[in-house]
């Protein structure tokens, strides 16, 4: 008992490095363990826990997704969705209550999930020069000439999935930013070269996934490194602070003017129908609102095999589907409206607090895992319009330890 927080940190960060290679079965497995060590910590030395107004937003989802559980007409499918919810709402909660009495530790959290992303940056990039082949149909080749089709990378990540890998990515990432701008303010020069190096390179394998979500994604997390950046570079050095923006800017245009195969799927975003997985989506939108409508109040119940046996009755013929596609509307589909709701009240609220403490507050050290947090968060939520990878635990693991780090500073 004396060691409990040792292993509750201990389970976290094997959370983090189980999720590299692990089925979404072990993650579970070794969050719970995480999840059981804080209950019992709980029971020896009591602590009183108190919610913030966004947590408040959570509970009321949770709540409702109970209700919405109860009444689902697949009551057994529903309830496995449900267990994983609870899950990750738990393991939330595990990660806060551990950083409530030991802050000391959020670099550490933050390299960890860092780590993961570089090494699966490092096996994506290998994938690549290996030509890796498609285990199924990743890509629209129809009208693409041979030298436009990209190898498109997925990692060690399971199922293998370029998409999973390229959410992850989304979400990880900032953590490899984050930590060296953390190890540069430590005045450890040459370990922070090293880490932005290695975010470079994951930064590259995530546009070697041809996951495009995550392209717009990572997009989003550029804007939030250099908005957050210029608290301190604009005033006193906004020639350097400029010439990066451009330096950056004129990199992207580069590599979308040299790559073909990556101007190619960068441009078929744009194609609307004429690509077979745009036009995909749009069919899938079109059942799951249809879905929402005749279940608007409380939903059809959460999770994905729930989600599957009632979309057959309003799938189009050949558009079968595991997911919305996009995570707010299937929030609203498998628990209805009042738990989109509240998903959002806490989503904005999280946001809104973060984005106050890093305008406000003094503490570089503070801004940097706040931003760290916020950007992930903030990319996560913009890579979920178009995709529904943010249910795999890989990312779901990041996400919620993100929102808890915001928790425990803010």
């Amino acid at each position: 008992m004396q060691n409990i927080d040792k292993f509750i940190f201990a389970s976290i960060l094997a959370v983090f490095f189980a999720s590299t290679v692990m089925s979404s079965d072990v993650i579970g497995y070794i969050s719970l363990i995480t999840v059981f060590l804080t209950v019992v910590k709980f029971l020896v030395k009591p602590e009183k826990f108190e919610f913030k107004t966004f947590e408040l937003w959570l509970l009321a989802y949770f709540m409702i997704v109970i209700i919405s559980l109860a009444g689902s007409s697949l009551f057994h499918l529903s309830l496995k969705g449900f267990f994983k919810t609870f899950i990750y709402l738990a393991f939330y909660l595990s990660v806060c209550r551990f950083l409530k009495s030991d802050k000391s530790k959020i670099p550490y959290i933050i390299g960890a999930i860092g780590l993961c992303a570089g090494f699966e940056g490092i096996v994506g990039l290998m994938q690549n020069f290996a030509h890796v082949s498609e285990i199924s149909t990743w890509q629209d080749v129809s009208n693409l000439n041979p030298e436009q089709v990209m190898t498109r990378v997925y990692g060690t990540l399971k199922p293998f999935n370029p998409n999973l890998l390229g959410g992850y990515f989304v979400s990880a990432v900032p953590c490899l930013y984050g930590i060296s701008a953390f190890l540069f303010t430590e005045k450890n020069y040459k370990l922070s070269i090293c880490t932005l190096i290695l975010s470079l390179l994951t930064t590259l394998t995530l546009f070697l996934t041809g996951c495009r979500g995550s392209y717009i994604a990572m997009l989003v997390i550029i804007c939030g490194i250099f908005a957050v950046s210029a608290k301190y570079l604009i005033k006193n050095y906004r020639k350097i602070y400029l010439t990066l923006v451009s330096a950056i800017a004129s990199l992207a245009v580069l590599a979308l003017v040299s790559s073909t195969s990556l101007r190619a799927r960068v441009l078929s975003i744009f194609a609307m129908r004429q690509d077979s997985s745009n036009s995909f989506r749009f069919n899938v939108y079109q059942s799951s609102f249809q879905m929402f409508k005749d279940n608007w109040l409380l939903g059809i119940g959460v999770g994905n095999q729930n989600f599957r046996e009632i979309y057959g009755l309003y799938m189009r013929t050949g558009f079968d589907a595991l997911s919305a596609y996009n995570i707010f509307l299937e929030i609203a589909v498998e628990s209805g409206i009042f738990a989109l709701i509240a998903y959002m009240g806490f989503l904005i609220t999280l946001i809104k607090n973060a984005v106050i403490h890093i305008l406000k507050s003094d503490d570089i050290k503070s801004v940097i895992f706040v931003s760290t947090a916020l950007i992930s968060i903030c990319a996560v939520s913009v890579h979920g319009l178009v995709d529904t990878v943010f249910f795999r635990p890989q990312i779901q693991v990041v996400f919620w330890t993100m929102a808890a780090i915001i928790r425990s500073l803010v």
